[in-house]
């Protein structure tokens, strides 16, 4: 009797679905927070600056009945250097790899001329897609309706939810509609995995990101972070980061550094109690500048660093 009605509450389950989803958006519009809102755990840096994610972060969320694998993009945007067109080819990719696109706009700057462009690629893909506008808590409800009403003009036909993916408004509503996009399927990861990032590769974002928020004007656009060397001693607790800033111009130098090794040393720290924190043990890390000139432009240098 027990066997039989373990079977029958197994035939009245829901069927496990699995597969991908794409968080895409120009710039700064929020899609690195609110991957980080949907696993309520860090996964991909953030900060004010636009163009601060550069690779495709993967976000895993599992449940006893799906399990979600966001991507999250670069921004969309009209380009001109090497660097941005691999960051946007990035993004342009991971469209013909996914069963859903949460395309994510800023409600407070309204339409641009860059979510029109990707409308017209959104529209061109044929992909389910649901259309977020973020900030809903910063704009009001009189300038919100115009501009869902435009939304539903540039892409007929999709569902339209404001969001505050920083204070988490409506993003149970919008995890429930994103299932719904997967087809029936088993896992691909297993539970408890949050993403497939090494942490080498998390450790370089870290250190990047304390760079942008720590320095100015172009200066983080011209950096890139490789960890020399990772080494777990376990008999201490104790992981060893030796990890290389590149920058691209000889002047960038000195201003990450700071007077005295000021700059770099407030970097350093920020990153080391964030990665402590995250890894679960002590670190000591170490952080190096080096100059390489032009490597933005410098096609064998972005392919290195996964662009």
């Amino acid at each position: 009797m027990v066997t039989k009605l373990a079977e029958n509450e197994n035939q009245g389950a829901p069927p496990h679905r699995s597969g991908f989803v794409a968080i895409v958006g120009r710039p700064n519009v929020g899609k690195s927070t609110l991957l980080n809102q949907f696993l309520g755990e860090k996964i991909a840096i953030v900060t004010p600056k636009p163009q601060t994610t550069r690779n495709r972060i993967t976000g895993i969320r599992t449940t006893p009945n799906s399990q979600v694998v966001f991507l999250d993009t670069p921004g969309i945007h009209r380009t001109r250097s090497l660097m941005n067109r691999r960051m946007v080819e990035i993004a342009l990719k991971t469209l013909k790899e996914v069963e859903g696109i949460l395309w994510l706009l800023d409600a407070r700057e309204g339409i641009r001329a860059e979510d029109e462009d990707i409308a017209r690629i959104l529209e061109e893909s044929k992909v389910k897609a649901l259309i977020l506008l973020n900030k809903m808590d910063l704009i009001s409800k009189g300038k919100l309706l115009p501009l869902m009403e435009r939304c539903a003009a540039l892409l007929p036909g999709r569902e339209i939810i404001p969001i505050s993916a920083l204070k988490g408004e409506n993003v149970a509503l919008v995890l429930e509609l994103a299932e719904k996009f997967l087809p029936e399927g088993p896992r691909y990861y297993p539970e408890g995995d949050l993403t497939d990032q090494t942490e080498r590769f998390v450790a370089s974002e870290i250190i990047r990101e304390k760079i942008f928020l720590l320095t100015r004007e172009e200066i983080p656009y011209g950096t890139a972070v490789t960890i020399d060397e990772f080494v777990e001693r376990e008999e201490k607790n104790l992981i060893v980061i030796k990890a290389t800033i590149h920058v691209d111009r000889e002047s960038h130098k000195p201003i990450l550094i700071g007077k005295k090794g000021a700059m770099l040393k407030e970097i350093g720290i920020r990153a080391r109690e964030e990665l402590e924190s995250l890894l679960g043990c002590k670190l000591f890390l170490e952080l190096f500048v080096k100059v390489q000139k032009g490597w933005t432009q410098d096609p064998n240098t972005l392919t290195e660093l996964g662009l």
